[in-house]
């Protein structure tokens, strides 16, 4: 029923920025959580930032101060503003959405490759 669509990704140069998007499709009943994550090359996925439903943000601490997790609910549009992109930073970026009761939804992923 719920599905999740990233967007925004690309190669950028170190020091550069992005913003991914990730639209949100089906009903957003019980979600209580939705959050962004990323794999890159060679290592498990892992959890970038997040945002409960009562607005409360977490950070990962190798992308604090530098992304910024929103939301705009009327658009059921989750942001992720990347800043002062490294090269660690590079990898697949996925957004997930949790239901109550440990439900996970998924997107694709979106890819990001920083140069150095």
């Amino acid at each position: 029923q719920v599905q999740l669509v990233e967007s925004g990704g690309g190669l950028v140069q170190a020091g550069g920025s992005l913003r991914l998007s990730c639209a949100v499709s089906g009903s957003m009943f019980s979600i209580n959580f939705m959050g962004w994550y990323r794999r890159a090359p060679g290592k498990q996925r892992e959890s970038v930032a997040n945002i409960m439903s009562g607005g409360s943000t977490n950070y990962a601490d190798s992308v604090k101060g530098r992304f910024t997790i929103s939301r705009d609910n009327a658009k059921n549009t989750v942001y992720l503003q990347m800043n002062s992109l490294k090269p660690e930073d590079t990898g697949v970026y996925y957004c997930a959405a949790r239901r109550g009761p440990g439900t996970w939804y998924w997107g694709q992923g979106t890819q990001v490759t920083v140069s150095s």
